[in-house]
C-alpha cells in the first residue's frame, strides 16, 4: 500500500505543466543527441548543467534524466541506418541492425528497438520503485575482486562468442584493452603507449574508436566497386507497410527482450558497469543459446531486441545506486549527483525520506518520458528510413562531415581526426580479415576498469591473489569463465583428436 501512496505522490509532482515540459524537452534533446554520433549525453548534460541552476531541483533532474535515457533510444538509429552508433552502448546494435537495413528491413529494426527500449525502460522503472532498497544492498556486496571477476567473465564471453576463431576473438579483446590503457597512468603519472605523442596523454576517446571502426570502416567497404549491388537494396525506397515488424519478428523478439531486460537491470544496479557491458553480455548470451548462431551478424532479430532492452533497462536502473546510495555508476550519473549537490540535496539513502517529492517525482517522470519517447520515435521511423533512399554519393560525404564535426567537438583537437582515419583503415582491415570489432570495443571499455579493480583487490589483500577465489561471488564468476572457455574450446579439441585418431588408423 505504501508503494501506491508513493507513486501517487510521484504522479502529482510529475504531471505538473512545468515538469511535463522539462521532461519533453529532455527526451527530445536526448533523442537528437543519440542520433548525432560524437556528441554524447554526458557532454550535453555538462553544457546544460548551468541552465538548471535557476530551475527547481525536481524539474532540473527530470530534464537531465530525460536527456540521458532519451539518448539511449536515439543511439540505435544511426547504428542501424549507417552503422555508426550514436552512443557507446549502441555499438552492439550495429552487428545485426545494419545488416537488417541492408536487407531492406530498416523499418522493422527501428520499430523493434523502439519497442524493446520502451519495454526495458518501463519495467526497469517498476524495479526501481519496488526493489530499489534491497537491490542497492546487494550491490554493496560487490567489491574490487567481484568487479574484476565479473568483467573478466564478460571479456571472455565476448572473445569466445565472436565470429570466427577463438584466437581472433581473444586478439581483439587484448587489442581493445591495450588501446584502453593508452595515456597517463593515474597511480604512477607515467605515460603508457603514447610513443611520445602528447596528444595521447589523455588517452583515446571512445567516440574516436567507435566512429573509426564502425563508421569509416563501413564507408570504405561501401566504396568498393562490387559494393554497388549490395547498396542497391539498401538505398531502395521502402513501402510504409514494410516498416512494421512481422508476427514472426515479434515472436522471435519478445523472449530476448525479456532476457535483455533482466540482464540490463542486474548490471544497472552495479556501479561502474554500465549499459555497454549489459548490451554486449546480452548479445553474447543470445548468440550462445540460439539454435542457429550463424544467423547473428547477418540480421538476427534477437541480436537487436535483446541488447536494446538491456541497454535501456540498464540506463534506467543505474539511478538506483545513484539515488539510494549516492554512488554514480557512470559519468552521466556523476553529473546527476552534481546537479543534486548544486541544489543543496545530499545524495544517499536519506533522499527517499528527506525529499520524497523529488525521488518519486523523478521515478514517475521516467514512465511519462518513456511514453513520450514511444510517441516521438514511432512517427519518425518512416523519416529515418527515407534517409536510405538518398544516393550514396551524397550520403557518403555527409556522413564523413558529421563524423568529423562530432569527433572534433570532443576536445577541439585535430589529432582526433587523424586517429579516426587510422581506426577507419583498421576497421576496413578487420572487415577483410573477418575479425569482429565488437570484442575490441568491449575490451576498450572494460580494460581500464579491469586494471583498476585488479589493483584495488591486490592492495586490499597486500598482493595475495587468493582473494579472488576465497570470496564466493568472485569465485563464482571465475568458475563461470572457465566453464565458458571449456564449452567453446572442447568441441574443437575433440574434433581434432578424432581426426588424428582416424588418420592414425588409416
Amino acid at each position: 500500500m505504501e508503494l501506491f501512496d508513493n507513486l501517487f505522490l510521484g504522479f502529482s509532482v510529475a504531471v505538473t505543466p512545468a515538469n511535463l515540459f522539462y521532461c519533453a524537452l529532455g527526451v527530445t534533446l536526448g533523442t537528437l543527441i543519440g542520433v548525432l554520433p560524437g556528441i554524447g549525453a554526458v557532454a550535453t548534460m555538462g553544457m546544460l548543467l548551468p541552465i538548471t541552476f535557476t530551475l527547481p531541483p525536481t524539474s532540473a533532474l527530470i530534464m537531465l534524466a530525460g536527456l540521458y535515457y532519451g539518448s539511449q533510444y536515439g543511439g540505435s538509429t544511426t547504428a542501424i541506418l549507417v552503422n555508426i552508433p550514436g552512443t557507446a552502448s549502441s555499438s552492439v546494435i550495429c552487428l545485426d541492425g545494419h545488416p537488417m537495413a541492408k536487407e531492406g528491413r530498416a523499418g522493422p529494426a527501428l520499430v523493434l528497438t523502439t519497442l524493446a527500449s520502451f519495454m526495458g525502460g518501463c519495467v526497469a522503472i517498476l524495479l526501481i520503485a519496488m526493489l530499489g532498497p534491497p537491490l542497492s544492498e546487494m550491490a554493496l556486496k560487490f567489491g574490487a575482486p567481484e568487479y574484476f571477476a565479473l568483467m573478466t567473465m564478460a571479456l571472455t564471453a565476448a572473445a569466445a562468442l565472436a565470429h570466427g576463431s577463438l584466437l581472433k576473438g581473444i586478439a581483439m579483446v587484448v587489442l581493445g584493452m591495450l588501446l584502453g590503457v593508452v595515456g597517463t597512468d593515474v597511480n604512477s603519472g607515467m605515460s603508457r603507449l603514447t610513443f611520445g605523442a602528447t596528444s595521447l596523454s589523455d588517452g583515446i576517446h571512445f567516440v574516436v574508436v567507435v566512429i573509426g571502426l564502425f563508421g569509416i570502416g563501413e564507408l570504405l567497404r561501401n566504396l568498393e566497386p562490387d559494393a554497388g549491388r549490395q547498396r542497391r537494396k539498401f538505398t531502395s525506397r521502402i513501402p510504409w507497410r514494410d516498416l512494421i515488424p512481422t508476427r514472426k519478428d515479434m515472436r522471435m523478439a519478445w523472449k530476448p527482450a525479456l532476457r535483455g531486460l533482466s540482464i540490463g537491470s542486474f548490471f544497472g544496479i552495479l556501479p561502474g558497469t554500465g549499459a555497454s557491458m549489459a548490451s554486449f553480455s546480452t548479445y553474447a548470451i543470445e548468440k550462445k543459446i540460439a539454435k542457429d548462431p550463424s544467423r547473428f551478424g547477418k540480421g538476427a532479430v534477437e541480436g537487436v531486441a535483446g541488447p536494446e532492452a538491456a541497454n535501456n533497462a540498464c540506463a534506467q536502473t543505474s539511478f538506483i545506486p545513484t539515488l539510494s546510495l549516492g554512488i554514480p555508476g557512470s559519468a552521466a550519473m556523476a553529473l546527476m549527483l552534481g546537479a543534486m549537490t548544486i541544489h543543496g540535496i545530499q545524495p544517499g539513502p536519506q533522499v527517499m525520506e528527506g525529499n520524497p517529492e523529488l525521488f518519486w517525482g523523478l521515478i514517475v517522470s521516467m514512465w511519462i518520458g518513456n511514453l513520450m519517447l514511444l510517441l516521438l520515435n514511432f512517427p519518425m521511423v518512416g523519416i529515418w528510413v527515407r534517409l536510405l533512399a538518398v544516393p550514396y554519393r551524397i550520403l557518403f560525404p555527409a556522413i564523413v562531415m558529421f563524423c568529423a564535426i562530432g569527433v572534433y567537438s570532443l576536445a577541439n583537437n585535430p589529432f582526433d581526426l587523424y586517429l579516426v582515419a587510422g581506426f577507419g583503415l583498421l576497421g576496413y582491415l578487420f572487415i577483410k580479415l573477418k575479425c569482429e570489432p565488437a570484442p575490441l570495443v568491449l575490451g576498450f571499455i572494460l580494460g581500464p576498469l579491469v586494471e583498476e579493480n585488479l589493483r584495488r583487490a591486490l592492495l586490499i589483500s597486500r598482493g595475495d591473489f587468493s582473494i579472488f577465489v576465497t570470496r564466493p561471488l568472485s569465485l563464482t564468476f571465475l568458475v563461470v569463465t572457465v566453464i565458458l572457455l571449456c564449452a567453446v574450446t572442447l568441441p574443437d579439441i575433440l574434433r581434432a583428436w578424432r581426426r588424428r585418431e582416424a588418420g592414425g588408423k588409416g
